[in-house]
């Protein structure tokens, strides 16, 4: 049976942070499921690791919905949760995402400007073109990076971080993500996924001011692998 050491991908690790690929399917944070989060296993695998005794810190930076794969953050220390929080807010951190989808959309390269409402007991988002009342104003910038016979490869550079943003602005413009039911894919991927991959993140360490840039390998099955890249 693997340990948590072999189990978890680890993509960078020091003192103050530890960045991770997250699995499709899995959850970042505890919720009403019970579903052991990956968080909990990051802090076995740190107590694994490095023998430590007693409870291990763990801050969640940001989190990743359960059907997307991809890197995400944690921090080590209280020092380093203060400031990689704050690091988010102002958008001191640049994250690219990568999708697949069946439709491609009408322009190649756009930004996207939509007024997202979310409906909380749907556990969805709604874009429109306009503003309304309770919406919250969303932008993101795309492009068609690359395609295979029935697919097309989409990086997304997130300008806000609204809920559902990326999957909902992308239904609004005709181009569902692969197996995103909720958002009008036709049907659903066989593990209950959704083809939307956290794929970069880059920031300046909180504590050492070093650049960081971490990329997630794409998950290592299905259609990811038969993308061939634009030109």
């Amino acid at each position: 049976m693997l340990s948590l050491l072999q189990k978890l991908k680890v993509l960078y690790e020091d003192n103050h942070i530890i960045i991770v690929a997250k699995q499709a399917g899995e959850i970042v944070q505890g919720d009403k499921t019970g579903d052991a989060p990956l968080s909990d296993m990051v802090k076995a695998y740190i107590k694994e690791r490095y023998a430590k005794p007693g409870e291990v810190f763990l801050g969640v930076v940001h989190r990743l919905d359960r059907p997307v794969s991809g890197v995400v953050v944690f921090a080590r220390t209280s020092k380093a949760l203060t400031r990689l929080n704050e690091l988010f807010r102002t958008q001191g951190v640049h994250k690219t995402y990568w999708a697949l989808v069946q439709n491609a959309p009408r322009e190649p390269k756009a930004t996207l400007t939509h007024y997202i409402v979310r409906n909380e007991q749907k556990n969805k988002s709604f874009a429109y073109d306009h503003e309304r009342p309770g919406a919250k104003k969303a932008v993101l910038d795309y492009e068609v990076i690359g395609h295979s016979d029935r697919y097309h490869l989409i990086e997304v550079h997130l300008h806000t971080g609204r809920h559902h943003q990326i999957r909902c602005q992308l239904a609004a413009i005709g181009c569902p993500i692969r197996g995103d039911l909720k958002y009008g894919a036709p049907r659903s991927n066989p593990d209950g996924s959704i083809s939307l991959h956290a794929r970069s993140i880059s920031f300046e360490h909180p504590v050492s001011h070093k650049q960081i840039h971490v990329e997630a390998p794409l998950p290592a099955e299905g259609p990811w692998q038969g993308i061939r890249g634009e030109g």
